[in-house]
């Protein structure tokens, strides 16, 4: 197998009929992995909470050529999670990896951001991600007692600010982003040796509805910029295809013996 490998290498990243589920797949980084994984022949369920922004990239996945369900949901129960792995189930009959890309932030200084927004960002940025590794877990627990392939690939989005600290409000957010990493790695210490990888990808500022006024020729975006410029080596932001390569390798056999990583996409942003 191994020569098979070296003489057509391009076979690991292979992702055609793999069942994927992604969630927040309305977002920027979700959009970009529906469209990109579609048009590489891959099954796809797509989840987000938006029932009108997710019909509208089920429709760009499929004109890329990809087999597209949907499910209007967002991962805040085990109720939830469990429903997300059983509509996959009952699409495609079977489950192959995995990607949460869903996530929230209100910035506010520690002094003066409520408890409540605190708890939201936690919420959304740690313990849907925790309750969609733990039913899908689970699924491929029960496929190993019977029987079956029990491996898979789960991917998390992180950030660079789960590695370094930040000035503009973000201690819910970088505190959520570093649970993540640590999630990640406990995890694949947990099912490494049922062949399951997890991994998550790690980005710095990225093109999105959130951050479109950093990109914006206005006074505010440029200073944003130049700060930004001042750790990013490459001297730009990122931008939603810049994600698309690092996920097609983690959910692709090109990554079976990689686990428990947190991968930076940030132009050299951690490199300073």
């Amino acid at each position: 197998m191994a020569g098979d490998i070296l003489r057509d290498p391009m076979s690991l990243f292979d992702v055609s009929g793999k069942v994927t589920v992604i969630t927040g797949a309305s977002g920027a980084l979700g959009r970009a992995a529906a469209i990109a994984l579609g048009a590489l022949g891959a099954r796809l369920l797509l989840v987000s909470g938006s029932a009108d922004s997710l019909a509208a990239v089920a429709d760009e996945a499929k004109e890329a050529g990809g087999e597209v369900a949907t499910l209007a949901c967002r991962p805040d129960t085990q109720d939830d999670t469990d429903a997300i792995i059983g509509a996959a189930r009952a699409a495609y009959g079977h489950l192959d990896s995995v990607l949460v890309a869903s996530g929230y932030n209100k910035p506010a200084l520690i002094e003066d951001m409520p408890y409540e927004d605190w708890r939201a960002i936690m919420d959304a940025n740690v313990r849907g991600p925790w309750l969609m590794a733990k039913s899908f877990g689970q699924y491929l627990a029960g496929r190993s007692a019977a029987g079956e392939d029990g491996r898979g690939k789960l991917v998390m989005v992180s950030s660079v600010r789960g590695r370094h600290g930040s000035p503009a409000g973000y201690s819910a957010y970088c505190t959520s982003k570093g649970a993540i990493d640590a999630l990640t790695k406990t995890l694949a210490t947990e099912w490494g040796p049922r062949g399951i990888n997890v991994n998550a990808i790690a980005p710095t500022v990225f093109r999105s509805a959130l951050t479109e006024w950093i990109f914006a020729d206005t006074e505010a975006g440029r200073a944003s910029r130049e700060r930004n410029y001042q750790r990013i080596s490459m001297q730009r932001l990122g931008e939603p295809e810049d994600f698309v390569g690092i996920l097609l390798y983690l959910l692709s056999s090109a990554s079976d013996f990689v686990t428990g990583q947190v991968i930076y996409v940030d132009g050299g942003y951690t490199a300073a």
